[in-house]
């Protein structure tokens, strides 16, 4: 009995130190697979995030500008800055006729295209030509008739206004005359008989007549 006293001790110091390993391996005293986690262990520093690309907003292609260019029939009279003449411009779809008339002596019949911006270059004889833009109902810029160029604004015109022509042949002479009724009513014209100009009589815009030298014209509205 007294040999199994010291086997007794040694025993029981085995099984507490079992019993302390077991211990420590429960409560996670030591080390561990997940080092940062250790009392006293520094964080990690932060990783500033990699920059995306960002994509740019789709851009809406620029869309054609619309025409300003009328379809169909138009008819524009007005008058040069000046007052000293009256122009008159009639168009169909991309074609142009224009009238520049003083009422005395000096006239000149233009034509062209209207392109799809408005504008338009019409020329005529003896270098007369108009430059113009139509915009807001009207055409505006420069008429040069005999290298006297001037402004001038053409309103939008409705029937009876308008550019009106007449040729024919009265007793053998021939006869060209040109009118344009101004919105308000007024005529400005000349009227030649053998190629010589004078004050155009008046035109029933009703009608087309014109009474002249004791007999009738029938004037027409001018179609480009």
């Amino acid at each position: 009995m007294k040999r199994s006293g010291p086997l007794y001790t040694l025993l029981g110091g085995l099984l507490l130190a079992l019993f302390m390993l077991s211990l420590n391996a429960t409560t996670g005293e030591g080390n561990t697979s997940y080092g940062n986690d250790s009392p006293g262990a520094a964080s990690p520093a932060p990783t500033s995030a990699k920059p995306t690309k960002s994509t740019p907003a789709p851009t809406e292609s620029p869309s054609k500008s619309p025409s300003k260019k009328p379809t169909g029939k138009s008819e524009y009279a007005g008058r040069t800055a000046d007052d000293a003449a009256a122009v008159s411009i009639s168009i169909r779809d991309d074609k142009a006729i224009a009238y520049y008339c003083n009422g005395r002596d000096a006239e000149s019949w233009l034509k062209g295209n209207v392109e799809d911006d408005g504008s338009m270059r019409l020329t005529g004889k003896h270098g007369a030509k108009l430059d113009g833009t139509l915009a807001d109902n009207a055409v505006r810029g420069k008429v040069e008739i005999d290298k006297q160029p001037r402004d001038f604004t053409a309103a939008r015109a409705k029937k009876p206004s308008g550019l009106y022509r007449a040729t024919t042949e009265v007793r053998g002479a021939e006869i060209d005359g040109g009118w344009i009724v101004l919105p308000d009513g007024r005529q400005v014209g000349i009227l030649k008989q053998d190629g010589k100009p004078q004050k155009a009589p008046r035109l029933d815009p009703e009608t087309g007549a014109v009474t002249f030298d004791g007999g009738e014209l029938t004037a027409s509205p001018v179609v480009p």
